[in-house]
């Protein structure tokens, strides 16, 4: 189906051009393989021509590459340079990294700091691994689906989204051991009274994750700290006193940014 926010955005932008392109760039961006033309133009709703057009410019300024053997675009090295600018500007990564660093170290965990992107994405910001046998497969830019494991629970507990599209969107995500959407809506509650989330292998099979919400503000959570290891090791070494440092270490980068 084509992408009715493009549409929409587009007829309002006093600058189509632009909305358009940062369209192809998130396309891409949430693509796991390069996408051909014909295939960018009927995911957004574009005429082929001018989806052509847009990437063309792209691939002169580096922000897309083109495979010519395969007719296939991707992101290019360009983006990767203004996303390395934009984390040396960030105030969470710097207030966060200290946090995360200990509380690897303390617990033995893998222990992370993510964006979070409305109900799109989040996207990894920070990392440490603790000395512990698991570390997960992440690194500074990973994106994750908004509302998969714990902090997924964190997005939808302070959303104040519908229940409509959180299930929508709860039918499309992956998991090892898939909770019921009824399940996870009472965990979603759960979360928010005691003001941290846990996904106990939901996610990834014998993997705790425990998330906490930080907040730059009023409102919705803006980022959110995690730790994650093996279900057993964080049962062994205590979940409660792991979510309480995690939730010492979100107030006060909370309150370092001013939420």
């Amino acid at each position: 189906m084509p992408d009715r926010q493009l549409a929409t955005g587009t007829a309002r932008s006093k600058a189509p051009a632009i909305t358009r392109a940062a369209a192809i760039l998130r396309l891409l961006g949430k693509s796991d393989t390069p996408l051909g033309v014909q295939a960018i133009a009927r995911e957004l709703g574009l005429v082929p021509s001018t989806a052509l057009y847009v990437l063309r410019a792209l691939a002169e300024e580096e922000l897309v590459a083109f495979d010519a053997d395969t007719k296939r675009y991707s992101l290019g090295a360009g983006t990767l340079t203004l996303a390395r600018q934009w984390l040396r500007r960030s105030q969470f990564a710097d207030l966060a990294q200290p946090v995360l660093d200990g509380i690897a170290r303390d617990f033995g965990v893998t222990a992370l700091g993510v964006e979070i992107v409305g109900l799109d994405h989040m996207v990894v910001v920070g990392i440490a691994q603790g000395g512990g046998n698991f570390q997960l497969s992440a690194q500074i830019g990973s994106r994750f689906p908004a509302l998969i494991s714990a902090t997924g629970r964190i997005t939808a507990a302070w959303g104040d989204y519908s229940d409509a599209e959180l299930e929508r969107r709860f039918a499309a995500l992956r998991w090892d051991e898939p909770p019921a959407f009824e399940h996870w809506m009472e965990q979603v509650r759960e979360t928010r009274t005691r003001g941290y989330a846990v996904d106990d292998g939901n996610y990834i099979a014998g993997v705790t994750v425990v998330s906490a919400p930080v907040w730059k503000g009023p409102g919705k959570p803006s980022q959110a700290l995690i730790a994650t290891g093996i279900s057993s090791a964080v049962q062994r070494r205590g979940l409660e006193p792991l979510a309480a440092a995690l939730m010492d270490g979100a107030r006060m980068v909370s309150q370092q940014l001013g939420g």
